[in-house]
């Protein structure tokens, strides 16, 4: 008896350890489940926009843009609804803090509730690929060193009723047609590039289908 007394007294303190181990890995799990992820800061300063990033690849692949731009999903580009084309924005994935800079080549996203839509290459960046969007937020990031962008230009007319009539009829396959008025010309350009050669291809496109046009430096 006493042999046995003295063994569930030697087992005692063995279960109590244990329970308290056990509670305390239970205890680690529950705080590690309801932990959120630090926010932290970004390099890019302070953000003007949060929501929903998406992004857009194969499918696009060298489809025009709405600055007129060729689609490349392998550059760091994306498309913002109002942000003139050439902006340089930075995009903070808010639960993993990864980071990538685009510059806005392109109007969208057009579902309720996205603000950015990025380019291929951005979104593996930042880690919105397999998700496919993400909560992130956006910074406008300044330019130094401003590198000049380029523009076709199909037509210049003192007259502005005829500048707009030439639009008109160019909207109809480029939508980023538009008039530039200095008050005394108007000239109608497309697109806005900050590679000439792009500029250059869309040029002879328009030869092409007869039109006239020369590159020029956008203002």
């Amino acid at each position: 008896m006493r042999q046995r007394t003295g063994s569930r007294l030697a087992q005692a303190p063995s279960l109590t350890v244990l329970a308290a181990l056990l509670l305390c890995q239970l205890l680690a799990v529950a705080c590690s489940n309801n932990r959120k992820p630090s926010t932290g800061s970004s390099s890019f300063g302070v953000p003007f926009e949060r929501g929903i990033a998406s992004w857009y690849g194969p499918s696009f692949q060298g489809r025009r843009t709405a600055s007129g731009e060729r689609y490349n999903m392998n550059a760091l580009t994306a498309a913002h609804p109002s942000l003139p084309f050439g902006t340089l924005v930075g995009v903070r994935n808010t639960r993993t803090g990864r980071e990538v800079m685009v510059r806005i080549n392109d109007r969208g996203p057009f579902a309720r509730n996205r603000v950015i839509d990025l380019s291929y290459a951005a979104a593996r960046e930042v880690g919105v690929v397999e998700p496919g969007t993400a909560s992130v937020e956006l910074y406008l990031v300044p330019e130094t060193g401003t590198p000049p962008r380029y523009t076709v230009q199909v037509g210049a007319f003192s007259d502005g009723d005829r500048a707009l009539e030439l639009q008109r009829e160019m909207v109809r396959i480029y939508p980023e047609a538009v008039v530039d008025s200095d008050g005394t010309w108007s000239r109608v350009q497309i697109g806005a590039f900050h590679d000439r050669e792009q500029a250059e291809t869309l040029r002879r496109e328009l030869a092409v289908m007869g039109v006239s046009a020369i590159v020029v430096t956008a203002r």
